[in-house]
């Protein structure tokens, strides 16, 4: 039988703080979710599961680490530092 091991990663502080610093200005509150990692037992298969962060309805991914930020899935990405300017011109 698989076994799927699931273990929670912490988003990087810093990362965390600056998103919060971004939703200020656009008057809106995120809400964080943990990402994790996914091993299938007794293999070397693993998925990283990006943190998301829900703000305005939108689901965007993020990784630690990273300067870019994915709207609801990884085919679409901006740099952290745009994220005000399409908070502001989205509904």
């Amino acid at each position: 039988m698989i076994q799927v091991i699931k273990q929670e990663i912490e988003m990087e502080e810093s990362l965390k703080q600056r998103l919060e610093f971004i939703c200020q200005f656009s008057k809106t509150k995120p809400i964080f979710i943990n990402g994790s990692i996914r091993r299938i037992d007794k293999s070397n298969l693993n998925f990283i599961e990006p943190h998301r962060v829900i703000i305005k309805g939108i689901t965007f991914l993020v990784f630690n680490y990273f300067t870019d930020i994915y709207i609801r899935n990884l085919a679409n990405k901006i740099q952290i530092s745009e994220l005000e300017y399409y908070l502001n011109t989205t509904n």
